[in-house]
């Protein structure tokens, strides 16, 4: 079977990575494609996966989006009517969807935002299924165009599906892809700050979103003296914005980096966005959200207790000093390190080892967060039971 997969995003190469993985073991052919966008190509360089580059992002104009869609269109129809495939996976690609459809092939998405309007209306009623966290409603869809029937539902958070594998295969991964050489070693805690999506369509088309930057500023000017702060930026104007804003007061991180990698390091996450949090809140992070909009998979973490949302800068600043406090309590464990499993499926038990000398705080996340892994299934399984039965 001819599988073609566009991948858009850093978060869909970590995601389909495995499904790709997976599928290529069984003896599937498969296209990967993607196209021109810093974090992407950067990514996937660093996980080793091979992309096929189709036309550019389209940055936060509009017109731009528009004209960039319709020329990667065009290049793609003639890369996939010569691949000829039987299947088409996309995390909600308008142009996979639109030369799918073109071409009579099946196209399965995943998407995990129905918040992002514009392109769930361009995506989803041209799909014939759509996968999705079991967190989101049937109802969330209703004005996308989907039959309920369609929709596939999976119990779990979409970067359980990485998480796990890097868990299982930690020793084979490189685990420091960014400079830390700006790190202070006298400094106890380090904090890293992930900017919101500012060209993505459901933030760039709205006018009355409050930025983000000004709750930055509060956690540079608090804590820029006691902590390290790291910034990771999404876009090479956001890395020259901060950098020239903050100077040496943070360490703006310049090159694209393994996020796993990244997070295993810091104490603290405070993200405007979506998969990064989730990623945190998995490997056991204190999170707090600065998001400037709401969506379904954060609201269940913040509802599970594992993350705070804040908009005020007071507020915020308060709250990572209460953070800060906890984690300096230490608590010696005695004998031997305690061991949580993680179990991803059968018999493959994945054991990730807590500190020997840590706060009660620190390990009542992790346990939390393995239990929460512990619970969820494996979404590259319950796509495999539709591949033959679209």
């Amino acid at each position: 079977m001819r599988i073609w997969f566009d991948i858009l995003t850093p978060k869909q190469i970590m995601f389909f990575k495995y499904f790709v993985q997976d599928l290529h073991e069984d003896g599937h052919e498969i296209l990967c494609t993607g196209r021109k966008y810093r974090e992407l190509t950067e990514l996937a360089k660093i996980q080793d996966i091979n992309i096929k580059i189709v036309g550019r992002h389209g940055g936060n104009d509009r017109y731009e989006k528009l004209i960039a869609s319709i020329e990667r269109t065009r290049k793609l129809s003639d890369i996939i009517k010569s691949f000829e495939p039987n299947l088409t996976v996309s995390f909600s690609s308008p142009e996979a969807c639109r030369v799918s459809f073109g071409l009579n092939v099946d196209h399965f998405i995943f998407n995990d935002s129905p918040h992002a309007e514009a392109v769930g209306r361009l995506c989803i009623p041209l799909s014939t299924r759509l996968f999705c966290p079991w967190v989101i409603p049937y109802k969330a869809w209703k004005n996308f165009g989907i039959n309920k029937s369609r929709i596939v539902r999976y119990k779990a958070l979409d970067p359980v599906v990485w998480i796990r594998k890097q868990l299982e295969y930690s020793e084979k991964i490189q685990y420091y892809h960014y400079d830390n050489s700006q790190r202070e070693k006298k400094r106890v805690n380090t904090i890293l700050v992930r900017p919101e999506e500012v060209k993505a369509s459901y933030i760039a088309d709205r006018t009355n979103i409050q930025n983000s930057v000004t709750l930055i500023d509060s956690i540079i000017e608090k804590f820029s003296l006691s902590c390290n702060i790291l910034i990771l930026a999404r876009y090479q104007d956001q890395v020259d914005f901060f950098k020239n804003r903050y100077q040496h007061k943070a360490c703006v991180l310049e090159n694209v980096v393994d996020g796993i990698s990244l997070l295993k390091d810091i104490d603290i996450f405070v993200g405007a966005g979506g998969t990064m949090s989730a990623e945190a809140v998995l490997l056991g992070k204190p999170v707090i959200s600065i998001s400037p909009i709401d969506f379904y998979v954060e609201n269940f973490l913040i509802n599970s207790g594992f993350i705070k949302k804040i908009r005020n800068q007071n507020e915020l600043c308060k709250y990572i000093s209460y953070i800060i406090s906890h984690l300096r309590i230490k608590d010696v464990i005695k004998k031997k390190k305690p061991k949580i499993k993680i179990i991803e499926t059968g018999n493959t038990n994945i054991e990730s080892i807590a500190d020997q000398q840590s706060s009660a705080f620190k390990r009542k996340l992790f346990e939390k967060s393995a239990n929460l892994i512990n619970s969820m299934d494996d979404p590259i399984k319950i796509f495999k039971k539709f591949i033959k039965n679209p």
